[in-house]
């Protein structure tokens, strides 16, 4: 894959991104809920219960749901009867929300102010998926490069033995220039092996963070340089403005606040409608009429009611506890914001010096192998004229190979740090 298919690819794949989109759509989910209370309440209840009747000829339990007025004919009886005679009830009731003195929009305000923190985690997962798909990607690069330079320098070091061995059987070199040439060659030949391995290495670890289902994964072409960033100060401010868990901290202080203000809104005054219909009857005689036809078996006595419902709170001592530990817990949420912006502050100053010492790097890594290949062949040269032995060609193979491979690691350290440069100041997230 190119670098911009694995990080589509990791969009629509990686499974922590798929589980940070399910938290936000939770979130989402939880923010209609207040909302919700503004909706009708129907709730219906049937109900079969024997025992005493010594106040009433009709027994009922509350349902739960149902505003259910008491209805009954009394009942004078001589003296307690402790004989348990039926009653039954059948209902279905209506509660509409009439005005809830802010209460309802307290308790929305901080379910949405939730859903932002989850959006805005939401977005730094993304983030760093795609930081994690880009060092993959380009440390799949630098083990291409670092593996080529570990086959060339074991492909020079084998025409090197060559050249010993027939300068030692034509009787023209020592025997210790073969020797230390066949030792050179394994070395080089165990460098190819590690290079390989660590190829493999960074081949899987790119598959796993671009999500496919592939064991090992290639990274194909180059991808679009990045421009040079802005001065520290800008980079700073950008950071301080997109940076989606400096956002997210934000937004959980500001949750913090509003569930405080949730909480003390539970306290104030409730205004309601209600409605109910109703059928029910007991089997105790009442002290004028008939028993109902059933006795008390069957709910067949109508009776149907509307009203308002006003309701205040006058005491509420766990309320008022609660809105204190929220009230305490927003000076946590305060502290906690002041500490991500302090390491924001930090994290972006490291990868500004970590990516401005890479960059200065590469030009002095270029100008090490440059000179670093020129002494390459000025003791070849020498080696095959016979004025050199195998000890200086070993040492210019040495230091032509670091070379090479100190340079892949400059390129793979300046692509990476401006990565993550890129990805401490948010340049993907949205504004």
């Amino acid at each position: 894959m190119t670098l911009d298919e694995a990080r589509t690819w990791a969009e629509a794949h990686q499974p922590s991104l798929a589980a940070a989109r399910a938290r936000l759509e939770a979130a989402a989910a939880d923010a209609r809920v207040p909302r919700a209370q503004w909706f009708p309440r129907i709730a219906a209840g049937l109900e079969l219960l024997g025992g005493t009747t010594n106040n009433s000829t009709a027994s009922t339990v509350a349902l739960a749901g149902v505003d259910l007025p008491r209805i009954g004919a009394t009942r004078v009886p001589d003296g307690p009867s402790y004989a348990p005679v039926p009653s039954t009830l059948a209902a279905v009731g209506l509660r509409q929300q009439v005005f809830d003195f802010g209460r309802i929009a307290a308790q929305s305000a901080f379910a949405d102010a939730l859903e932002q923190v989850e959006g805005h985690r939401a977005d730094a997962e993304r983030l760093d998926v795609q930081l994690t798909v880009e060092e993959a990607f380009y440390a799949v690069k630098a083990a291409h490069a670092v593996t080529a330079a570990a086959e060339g320098a074991w492909q020079r070091a084998k025409v090197s033995r060559d050249t010993a061995r027939a300068g030692v059987s034509a009787g023209l070199r020592k025997p210790i220039e073969l020797t230390r040439a066949e030792a050179d060659l394994s070395r080089f030949e165990v460098s190819v092996v590690r290079a390989r391995a660590g190829l493999t290495t960074a081949q899987a670890v790119f598959a796993a963070a671009t999500g496919t289902d592939e064991r090992l994964l290639e990274a194909a072409g180059e991808p679009a340089p990045r421009s040079e960033p802005a001065q520290l100060s800008e980079v700073l401010r950008a950071a301080a403005e997109r940076e989606p868990r400096l956002r997210a901290a934000r937004a959980t202080a500001d949750a913090q606040r509003a569930r405080t203000r949730a909480i003390s809104a539970e306290r104030r005054p409730d205004l309601a409608f209600t409605a109910a219909f109703s059928g029910r009857a007991g089997g105790a005689t009442p002290s004028a009429g008939p028993v109902p036809y059933g006795g008390g078996w069957l709910p067949d006595v109508p009776n149907w009611d509307v009203g308002l419902v006003f309701s205040v709170p006058l005491l509420d001592v766990p309320g008022l506890r609660r809105t204190d530990a929220a009230e305490r817990l927003e000076a946590v949420r305060d502290a906690e914001l002041r500490g991500v912006e302090l390491a924001l502050a930090a994290q972006v100053q490291r990868a500004w010096v970590d990516w401005g010492s890479a960059r200065e790097a590469v030009p002095a890594l270029e100008r090490q192998l440059a000179a670093a290949e020129a002494n390459w062949n000025q003791a070849r040269a020498r080696f095959d004229g016979g004025l050199a032995q195998a000890l200086e060609l070993a040492d210019a193979e040495a230091l032509r190979t670091d070379a090479e491979i100190q340079l892949a690691v400059g390129h793979f350290e300046l692509a990476r740090t401006r990565a993550r440069l890129a990805r401490i100041t948010a340049e993907g997230a949205t504004p």
